[in-house]
């Protein structure tokens, strides 16, 4: 383990032990750093705003986390980035869960799902924007996929995109027995 995933091991450990407002609200506070609206922080802004949590980081540190997670090059920390990679890692039996209701959607078996693989599995006929004539079948599920895709909305959603979407429904709860009960009966597996 590096300095930069040994820093969010740090951080994540922090986050837990102050409970279920921990990750988030170290998002509300990003928001209120974020003064420009880029959704990103420099490693100073960062080590602020993290000092005044309590979460202490060196100036290295910071620099590290930032270098890590700063996906365009652009300098500073995507807030939506370092976010996620303060999720806790999900068990087995949640990432076995997730590949199982990915699997019952990916109707043609080639690891991506897309409306056609809805259709096989779904039907938004009975959805009150089809039904008032506003939205087609197609739009529905589109809406629906799109949950799950990553920023660039393509119509497809791999198993690492459904797996990501997951990870935050994860951080949320507390046991793999909820876990795989909730996806279990959402899913209808």
């Amino acid at each position: 383990m590096d300095a930069a995933d040994a820093t969010v091991e740090k951080l994540r450990a922090q986050c837990l032990a102050r409970g279920a407002s921990g990750i988030q609200g170290l998002a509300r506070f990003f928001r209120r750093l974020d003064r420009d609206g880029s959704r990103s922080l420099d490693a100073a802004e960062l080590r602020r705003g993290l000092a005044e949590l309590g979460l202490t980081l060196g100036q290295g540190e910071a620099q590290a986390v930032c270098r890590r997670w700063d996906r365009d090059g652009s300098g500073t920390l995507d807030l939506e980035e370092f976010l996620r990679a303060l999720r806790p890692p999900m068990s087995q039996a949640r990432e076995a869960v997730i590949a199982a209701a990915f699997a019952k959607l990916d109707r043609s078996g080639d690891g991506v799902v897309t409306v056609e693989d809805l259709r096989g599995v779904y039907s938004g006929r009975a959805h009150p924007k089809v039904r008032s004539g506003q939205w087609t079948e197609e739009e529905v599920l589109r809406r629906f996929l799109d949950n799950f895709d990553s920023s660039e909305k393509d119509g497809q959603v791999t198993l690492a995109e459904f797996q990501d979407y997951y990870s935050g429904v994860s951080a949320s709860v507390d046991t793999d027995e909820e876990f795989v009960a909730m996806v279990t009966s959402a899913w209808r597996l």
